[in-house]
Order: structure tokens, then C-alpha cells, then sequence
């Protein structure tokens, strides 16, 4: 009998999603576990694999189109099944099914040759993926080495984070269901790769150390690459289409916009302080792998500021008119990917050292590049931080993470002339753009509350006495 898969409820909330890109074709055969369809929702990218083996008879939404939980996505079974979903297309679906599925050993041959394209998933059943579906962690099924006749088995992020550290996936043992690479294994492996007496040639440079090259590259103002022009004749317009992650970050910021009364206050730090206590402590960070940037300071600067001022760390909840003050500090930090703007959170952050806040948005960052994060790293925040290290600028007008009253923009840190016991010297300044929910926060109450957070930055030490 065909089987009609439909949207599984993919997280807390979630009423809907956005088709953004299917994986599969009608007349395709599928396994059990692949990846099937990639579909966004308020919350997250999730990729969605194939409850079971078989033949994809009608695909019943297109990509670009928002469906509602629990409507048929598509209808998989075996060649000449009747869909009973209008019925066309199932006799062109049964003449293409064999074609298609003689073609597949070549089209594994060549995923053995080829890395697959770049998409959501890493095997973990918290990223949103159907319920029952079997694809764990636990380490269930075969656990072996992949010969030269098998076929890697591995999701799209699984294999995108692999291939950014230039490892084979054919030399991971898989210890997911039926054999499935995890991330955790290829990290394993990279772990194993290190404790060799000799390193791997050729390796891909860590995604950190190339950041670290083009934090570099922008504070010497490197020349400007080349801009490319418009060919003699070519077209005068190029379009792309405004869906999928795109259309959510404007839909967000909208809401926010039209339904919040922004104001924006600016306020300069003298960072000296700050930048010393981070040079002692990079040594330390090092020791522990970690690069010790600005941000975690000001993270952990954020608990006894908002302790102070309750209101901030609240959210509006206009059905029910009421503000509602938060107890725990999840801190959300705006994140660049390569789709677009999202916000993983740091979960209670008043309960973290320095050090312990500085890994977590290594892991959080990296797991938003790599399109690893998960729908519950997403959700939660109480007050955001929107950074954009050395592009960070003089100042801006941070949009508010909506529902949320408050979202702080942080700026570079610069060297400038600023007066210190009446003489001119050369210090280190880094400004701080805030914006309130005008319906919640005063402009006395925002200004308090900034210049508190300004005293924490420029005397650290304080924060071993609030915190």
C-alpha cells in the first residue's frame, strides 16, 4: 500500500514550514533514512529523511510553498501503486522507477567519488527529524570500516564538516543506525589523526585558523579584491529568489519593526581594562584549545546588568498582556551563515565561567556554518547580542529579537585619543548600540541599564563580586 508521509510536528511551536529544497524526484527509489526533503520553519532548517524504503509516487508540495503540520508531503510506494491522491502521474512514475532505480549503483559509485551537496542533518533525532524514524546516535546496527564497494552513509552536514577538515569518509567507522557516519565519529577520527607521531599532509586548515586570517587580513585593510562588471551585452538584471531562510529573517524583522517602538542608545566603553584581563587570560584559553575573544566578557558582563534590571531580560506576550520576566539568562548571539542571519542561544549563562561561555559559541558557531544546529539550540533566548568584530563600525540600530525587549549591538575596539587625568593619551574605545521596546523599557530605565553594563566593561573585576 503506498504510504502518505506528511509534515511531522518538528518542534515546539512550529504550525508550519516552508518546502525549500527536496532531495528526490517522483519515480526516485529512496532507502530508509535518506535525506528526503529540506524544509524551514520559524525556528530552524531541518532536513527530513525518508521513513521508509521505496518509490516516490507523487510529491505533493513544491518547493517555495508553505504547508501546515500534518499535510502529505509525498506519497512513496512501490512502481504502478495508485497514489489516491488525484491519480496523475502514477503511470509515468511506474515507466520511470525501473530506469531510475538501474541507474542507482552508478549514482553510488559516483557518491563514493564525489562529497554530496551541502544540507542539514547529522543523524541526531533532536534536529527536528521524523518521529520513530530509527536514525540515532546510540551506536545500533553495524559498526565496521567501509570497504571499496560500499557506499558511504552519512548526512550532508556529516559530510560537509569532513570535507572541510580533509578527511575520507571511506576510512570513518560508522556507529550509527546501519552503519551511518556521524559527526562524532569524524571527530574521533580528526582526534586520532592529531595523536600521531606524524600529521596528515595536505590537511584542510581548520575553519578557525581561516577565520583568524581574515580577522587579520581586515585589520590591516588588506587591498581590496577586484570587482567584477557587468559583460558588454549580458543581462541587466539577475534574480533570486526571496524564500526559504531569506524570507524568514525579513518576515522576523518586519514583525519586529511594524509591532515594536525601537529606540537605539549609544554609549562609549573605555576598554583598557577589558583588554588587558583578555590578554592574561588568552594563554589559558590556548592551553584549553579555545580562542578568547571580546564577546564572552561582555556575555558574562550582561548577568548582573540584567539581575539589576529585571525588565530587560523579559519578553512581551501581547495575547495574554503581560511582560514576562525571565529567571534564567539564555543569551541569543545573532550568527553569519552562509543562508543568512540566525541566533543560536547560550543556555544559562550566569551558571558558566568565561572560559566555559567562550567553548559554547565555538560549538554554536560551528554548528550554524556547518548547518549542524539543532531546533533547541535555536529557541529560548531571553536578550540577544549582535556583534560583528572587526566590521563592527561606530554604531547602528539593532532590530530587536522579537519577541524580546532588547537586543544589544556591540562594536570594534579601537585605538583613539581620550583624556585620562587631564592628559591626552592613546586608549582602547569600543561603543555599545542598544535598542528598547519602547512599549517596555523607559528611556531612563534603558540608559540606567546601559551605563551599568558600561561600568562592568570597563572594571572587570567586578564581575567576581556580581556574578
Amino acid at each position: 500500500m503506498p504510504f502518505e508521509f506528511k509534515l511531522p510536528d518538528i518542534g515546539e511551536g512550529v504550525a508550519e514550514g516552508e518546502i525549500v529544497k527536496w532531495f528526490v524526484a517522483e519515480g526516485d527509489r529512496v532507502e530508509r533514512d535518506q535525506p528526503m526533503v529540506e524544509v524551514l520553519t520559524d525556528k530552524a532548517n531541518v532536513e527530513i529523511p525518508a521513513p521508509r524504503a521505496g518509490v516516490i509516487l507523487k510529491i505533493l508540495a513544491k518547493e517555495g510553498q508553505t504547508v501546515p503540520v500534518e499535510s502529505t508531503l509525498v506519497v512513496i510506494g512501490e512502481p504502478g501503486e495508485v497514489t489516491g491522491n488525484g491519480g496523475a502521474g502514477e503511470a509515468e512514475t511506474a515507466k520511470r522507477a525501473p530506469t531510475r532505480a538501474a541507474a542507482a549503483p552508478r549514482a553510488e559509485a559516483e557518491g563514493r567519488r564525489k562529497p554530496a551537496r551541502a544540507g542539514r542533518g547529522d543523524g541526531a533525532p533532536a534536529r527536528g527529524r521524523a518521529a520513530g524514524d530509527g536514525a540515532t546516535a546510540t551506536g545500533e546496527g553495524k559498526r565496521r570500516r567501509l570497504g571499496p564497494d560500499d557506499r558511504v552513509l552519512a548526512m550532508p552536514a556529516v559530510r560537509r564538516f569532513a570535507s572541510q577538515h580533509g578527511v575520507d569518509l571511506a576510512q570513518v567507522e560508522g556507529t550509527g543506525s546501519q552503519g551511518h557516519i556521524l559527526r562524532e565519529d569524524v571527530e574521533r577520527f580528526l582526534a586520532g589523526l592529531k595523536a600521531a607521531p606524524v600529521a596528515a599532509a595536505g590537511a584542510a586548515v581548520a575553519p578557525a585558523a581561516r577565520e583568524a586570517a581574515v580577522e587579520a587580513q581586515l585589520v590591516r585593510r588588506a587591498p581590496l579584491p577586484p570587482i567584477p562588471r557587468r559583460e558588454p551585452g549580458g543581462p541587466e538584471e539577475e534574480i533570486l529568489p526571496y524564500r526559504g531562510v531569506r524570507r524568514q529573517i525579513g518576515k522576523k524583522m518586519a514583525q519586529s519593526v511594524y509591532t515594536a517602538p525601537h529606540y537605539t542608545y549609544v554609549e562609549e566603553v573605555d576598554a583598557d581594562a577589558l583588554v588587558a584581563l583578555r590578554r592574561e587570560g588568552q594563554s589559558l584559553a590556548e592551553a584549553r584549545g579555545l580562542k578568547l575573544t571580546y564577546l564572552p566578557f561582555i556575555v558574562k558582563a550582561l548577568v548582573p546588568a540584567l539581575r539589576a534590571f529585571p525588565l530587560l531580560n523579559a519578553v512581551l506576550d501581547e495575547e495574554r498582556q503581560q511582560i514576562r520576566l525571565k529567571k534564567r539568562f539564555n543569551i541569543g548571539i545573532a550568527t553569519s551563515s552562509d543562508e543568512g542571519l540566525i541566533v543560536p542561544v547560550l543556555k544559562d549563562v550566569d551558571q558558566l565561567s568565561i572560559l566555559e561561555i567562550a567553548s559554547e559559541i565555538r560549538r554554536l558557531s560551528e554548528a550554524a556554518r556547518d548547518r549542524s544546529i539543532t531546533i533547541e539550540e535555536l529557541k529560548g533566548s531571553t536578550f540577544t547580542i549582535t556583534s560583528l568584530g572587526p566590521l563592527g563600525g561606530l554604531l547602528a540600530t539593532p532590530i530587536i529579537n522579537f519577541p524580546e525587549v532588547a537586543i544589544l549591538g556591540v562594536h570594534a575596539i579601537k585605538q583613539k585619543p581620550v583624556v585620562k587625568d587631564g592628559q591626552i593619551v592613546i586608549g582602547n574605545v569600543m561603543n555599545l548600540s542598544l535598542s528598547f521596546d519602547h512599549r517596555v523599557v523607559d528611556g531612563a530605565v534603558g540608559a540606567e541599564f546601559t551605563q551599568r553594563l558600561v561600568r562592568y566593561l570597563e572594571d572587570p573585576k567586578l564581575l567576581l563580586l556580581d556574578t
